[in-house]
């Protein structure tokens, strides 16, 4: 992936977590685990109405942060807990490249 386009990348997702209900979202996946939430149960655990629920899902899931299924009648997320690592991968990546206090840090880490 060219360096713009993970830049890109990198900051639609931050955008998207940037929103308070969004992060609300990102922290119930994250309780559920790779199994994942039926989506009436995080309507339920934030309080919100359901149409409000399903402009911020179809918003991280288009920028990768989560998936859909459906069993039977119920429609489940779960995050895409690979997409997520790889963002915080990308964002620690350079960890103190090129700065002073890297070459003093014991064993060249500033990061521990």
């Amino acid at each position: 992936m060219e360096v713009n386009s993970e830049l890109e990348l990198a900051a639609a997702q931050l955008a998207e977590l940037g929103h308070p209900t969004r992060l609300g979202i990102f922290r119930v996946l994250v309780r559920a685990g790779r199994s994942g939430v039926a989506v009436g149960d995080i309507q339920l655990a934030l309080d919100i109405p359901g149409s409000t629920l399903s402009h911020h899902i179809s918003r991280m899931s288009k920028v990768g942060l989560m998936t859909q299924r459906r069993d039977g009648r119920t429609l489940y997320c779960s995050l895409a807990f690979e997409t997520v690592e790889a963002l915080l991968g990308f964002l620690y990546a350079e960890c103190c490249i090129g700065m002073p206090q890297a070459q003093t840090a014991p064993q060249g880490n500033c990061c521990d």
